[in-house]
């Protein structure tokens, strides 16, 4: 079982979907930094997907200041250092569209939403 959520999606290159869910995953705390990373082959395995496929998306990860390889544990997750608040906040632009169009689906307001929001972060961890 992977330690973040990942949905393949058609039209879209899989290896670009791994990145941006391990980002969105690390910047909203599903995954925390010092984790350890799934390695390549489970991976693979797991989302039924090509070693090189995986390979290439831990290492767009890596190169992205995501994830670090640490001797004696392989890849663990880091928080990213670096780049702007405005590039930080666009890696949660798909969380958000997800959080809207479930919102549209129940059938709540803009407003509803943002409550929902506001009253989730006043809850503690």
């Amino acid at each position: 079982m992977l330690p973040f959520r990942f949905q393949i999606l058609d039209g879209i290159p899989v290896s670009d979907q791994l990145v941006k869910a391990v980002q969105r995953a690390v910047l909203t705390g599903e995954l925390a930094a010092g984790e350890k990373f799934p390695s390549v082959r489970v991976l693979a395995q797991e989302l039924r997907i090509s070693p090189t496929t995986a390979h290439k998306a831990v290492l767009e990860l890596r190169d992205s200041g995501f994830l670090a390889t640490r001797p004696g544990a392989g890849m663990v997750v880091v928080t990213p250092v670096g780049g702007s608040r405005e590039q930080l906040v666009a890696q949660l632009i798909p969380a958000c569209r997800d959080l809207l169009r479930q919102a549209s689906l129940l059938g709540l307001t803009p407003d509803e939403t943002l409550d929902a929001v506001r009253r989730a972060l006043s809850e503690k961890p």
